[in-house]
């Protein structure tokens, strides 16, 4: 990472392994290489220096690096290019673990002639040391007092199983009082101050419905109570600390006490004494510490619930109710959403208008969300936290035809709609049931207290023993007016509740009312949205029996709020680290796409592996934007192109306020074979350099692969990680960011022509979709091999919608695209006006498959995939 000096603006540096950030070397690495790209105006004799502490802590050495005689294959993405500058390339080892410690620091100095002094980068472009963390083989340690001092006496600890290869797993487990009367039961318990760490992550409990992440390299202090904690060590290993709540009626947090220390606080809602129950584990990688105590407790909640019967009501509602029904258009349909784009006093013709706006500009959503403000309330705007629900029907004043004509109208002029959801609260809605209404006349309710705050106060809902009953009629009357699927919002009510009979008695009865009757009516076509409290997080969330839903990953989209814009993203890829490992889809909320921070917001969505909304103004759209999130299928339809697995963020102990680049993770296909995928965000508000390596690209450490960016287009040679040879140059602006894929390459040995003409090698790369930010989420199936009796190459591809087909081919320019090539689709020959030279690279073969499609006259059969073949002389 580097920001561009304000001293000097003519010169730019770029390290790999980047400064202000940490590298971690696998069990047996003991050498680093590190490669430097200078840019600038001179036409001086440049020097470049490494230095470190390898040696001891306290004292540092140089190592000159050394010039590159053949420069990488590099794509610059330049946001404020330098004019004229040339590149000078410097690479060098450092070989050998360091002495007395297994972690080291660096930086770079550099001077522009042997007559000038040396500058330190850090001085010059505001940057931090780097870190390299050495690892050592073998197991973590078994005794769990190497990682923690001063743990409390009362605290059980229990090794056990970890389900996550090469970590080492720790159950403990501590008391807490019983409640009494109205009061529930509390208990501090101190676990001890982490040894050795070097930094650490945590997502806190923002306020009751959301998480959020922090980060520290000092002392361990939070300014909020945590779920998950993660400390990287000095030696190399990172240990997490998961607190589990829901089993029992108990729940448990994490904090500090002002000295470093780690402690539990818990609370009981039980009449009887409670355990609280945490999970340790340690291990080579963050990913695969929280990923073990995530294993770890879902097998606690699991044997919990199948003990108490809970599992077998869920499982009965899964056998005897729910309609065996394909998701994709659920989650891969582009949906509009009407709470920021509509406003808050929703009437039927704001509805029709809008979807009105969509269809003139082309832009065919599969799913509507029709958010808060249709239901019948005993009161009209106000504070929300007043209004109270009064009838399952919605309000006469905006649906005064009644919701079912309405959601009709919306089908019947709308065809390409095929998902219709309603918004509510959990306990009705934000002010709970009107006391005076039928709601209330026709079921049981009891009135509650919830916490202080901006929620707080009475409120009458509707009584466990009748809920069940009154979340089966809702559905059903949703059902019937042609609703097929719910947003359910204010699910922290729960959490708000203040007494403890009440804890215990709706707690986990609304989710389990809620969860069975979202899949018996909709076949869990569900957002569970303000929910992220711990006890719906490892209740209802964490249990893989039922098909997973989606679930809001973070806080609000604020479009009127500048500084929220990149602070959501920013927390939407580290709950992710956690969320990931959830029996849900990760959803980064809705966003509009006429906004300054559009393109921002778009690509976060693009790379979440979630699905995307938008909520425009009706009028207001960028559908070139929406073009490059989405793609068209044979019958018309939108669909996204998401990634297989959740983005999340790839480096955890960056904070916030670091200079660096958020970068988000995701993957595409089958391990080791598919396309990874990396978004690049700058949050700050200063322009940032870094040099991206293949080796910084989860899944691509094996084989070669050649980088793209969407922004440019551009594309390296094909490259193998571990020959550090292969980079992207990125410089982005603040609310500048970026993606890059990196695509597998395959290397073929063709037969020659009888003319002994023609290269007989050649090396591809399926680049998917092109002009889409994830194109390569477009490619469903693909097979490359050369057919034994022709010698010829066959690229096959099943691809997800229409658009501009891809191909990297090595020896492109030297191929005539006339005699060369011929491709298919369908089994049909696509026309060579179709085909062409991508105007940016060009080793890339495009095909129109819009056109290639449209004029070879075909219909949509069975399937919504296009497939494609090219063959290659």
């Amino acid at each position: 990472m580097l920001i561009r000096p304000l001293c000097n603006p003519h010169i730019r540096l770029s390290c790999n392994p980047p400064l202000g950030q940490s590298t971690t070397l696998a069990p047996g690495k003991k050498s680093v290489r590190f490669t430097v790209l200078v840019e600038s105006t001179t036409d001086k004799s440049l020097s470049v220096a490494l230095w470190h502490n390898s040696e001891r802590k306290e004292n540092w050495t140089s190592v000159n690096l050394k010039p590159i005689e053949q420069s990488p294959s590099v794509i610059t993405v330049d946001s404020l290019p330098i004019e004229n500058a040339q590149q000078q390339w410097f690479a060098g080892d450092l070989n050998g673990n360091p002495k007395d410690n297994a972690s080291i620091s660096f930086t770079v100095t550099f001077r522009e002639s042997e007559e000038e002094p040396w500058k330190w980068v850090n001085d010059q472009f505001s940057s931090s040391d780097g870190h390299i963390f050495y690892q050592a083989a073998g197991s973590p340690d078994d005794d769990l007092s190497k990682y923690f001092d001063g743990i409390s006496s009362s605290l059980q600890i229990k090794k056990d199983r970890s389900d996550t290869p090469d970590t080492t797993l720790w159950h403990v487990s501590g008391p807490v009082r019983a409640a009494s009367g109205k009061a529930s039961g509390y208990s501090t318990i101190k676990l001890g101050r982490p040894t050795s760490y070097s930094g650490w992550f945590a997502l806190v409990r923002l306020w009751s419905p959301w998480l959020a992440p922090r980060q520290g390299r000092g002392d361990f202090r939070l300014d909020k109570e945590a779920v998950l904690t993660v400390f990287q060590r000095q030696d190399g290993t990172h240990i997490a600390v998961l607190a589990i709540s829901g089993v029992d009626d108990v729940l448990t947090l994490l904090h500090h006490d002002g000295d470093g220390n780690v402690v539990i606080n818990a609370r009981n809602d039980s009449e009887n004494d409670g355990v609280a129950q945490l999970v340790l584990a340690a291990g080579n990688t963050l990913e695969d510490v929280v990923a073990a105590t995530m294993y770890y407790a879902r097998r606690i909640v699991l044997k919990y619930e199948a003990s108490t019967g809970q599992l077998t009501e869920e499982l009965k509602a899964l056998q005897d109710a729910i309609k065996p029904e394909w998701l994709e258009n659920w989650y891969d349909g582009l949906t509009y959403c009407t709470w920021n784009g509509l406003g808050q006093k929703l009437r039927e013709e704001k509805l029709f208008e809008a979807l009105d706006s969509l269809k003139e500009n082309g832009i065919n959503i599969t799913s509507l969300i029709i958010d808060d403000n249709w239901q019948n309330l005993n009161h009209e705007g106000g504070n929300q936290f007043n209004n109270a629900w009064s009838d399952f029907e919605a309000t006469p004043v905006g649906f005064p035809r009644g919701l079912k004509a309405t959601i009709s109208d919306v089908r019947n002029k709308h065809k390409n709609i095929q998902h219709v959801a309603v918004w509510h609260a959990l306990f009705g809605y934000w002010g709970g049931i009107d006391p005076k209404g039928k709601i209330a006349q026709e079921y049981n309710t009891v009135t509650v207290q919830k916490k202080d705050g901006v929620a707080g106060g009475r409120m009458l809902v509707v009584a466990q023993e009748d809920v069940r009953r009154f979340y089966d009629d809702f559905y059903r009357f949703l059902s019937s007016a042609g609703i097929d699927s719910v947003k359910t919002d204010a699910q922290f009510f729960l959490d708000e509740l203040d007494d403890a009979p009440d804890r215990r008695a709706l707690i986990s009865s609304y989710q389990d009312a809620w969860n069975i009757a979202q899949l018996r009516h909709f076949s869990a076509k569900a957002i569970s949205c303000m929910s992220q409290t711990p006890q719906l997080i490892f209740h209802s969330q964490l249990p893989t029996n039922k098909p997973r839903i989606l679930l809001r990953n973070s806080d609000d989209f604020f479009p009127e709020v500048a500084a929220s814009h990149p602070w959501h993203i920013f927390c939407n890829a580290h709950n992710a680290i956690l969320n990931q490992h959830l029996n849900i889809l990760p959803d980064w909320d809705m966003f509009q796409t006429s906004h300054e921070w559009a393109s921002f917001h778009a690509a976060a969505r693009c790379v979440s592996g979630g699905p995307i909304y938008i909520t425009d103004v009706p009028g207001k759209h960028d559908v070139d934007l929406i073009n490059q999130m989405t793609g068209r299928t044979l019958r018309g339809n939108t669909v996204i192109l998401r990634p297989h697995t959740v983005g999340k963020s790839l480096n955890a102990y960056n904070s916030y306020d670091d200079l660096t680049f958020l970068k988000v993770s995701t993957y595409v296909g089958m391990a080791k074979t598919g396309v990874s995928i990396l978004g690049l965000f700058n949050c700050t508000a200063h322009p940032i350099s870094e040099l991206i390596g293949l080796d910084q690209f989860p899944g691509a450490e094996e084989g070669t692969y050649v980088l793209r960016s969407h922004k440019t287009g551009k594309v390296t040679l094909p490259r193998a990680a571990k020959d550090n040879s292969s980079y992207a140059r990125v410089d982005l602006l603040k609310q500048g960011w970026e993606i890059l894929s990196a695509f597998p390459a395959q290397t073929f040995t063709l037969k020659r022509s009888h003319e002994g003409k023609g290269p007989g090698e050649v090396t591809v790369a399926n680049l998917g979709l092109l002009g889409k930010m994830t194109g390569g989420a477009a490619i469903v199936n693909t097979d490359s091999y050369v057919d034994q009796e022709s010698g010829k190459l066959r690229i096959w591809t099943s691809l997800k919608s229409l658009g501009t087909y891809g191909l990297y081919i090595s020896d492109l320019k030297q191929r005539s695209i006339e005699d060369d090539f011929f491709a298919l689709v369908f089994g049909r020959g696509v026309a060579s006006h179709c085909v062409k030279i991508n105007e940016t690279c060009e080793n890339v073969l495009e095909i129109d498959l819009d056109r290639a499609w449209e004029e070879s006259g075909s219909k949509a059969d069975w399937s919504n995939e296009i497939a494609i073949e090219v063959v290659i002389r």
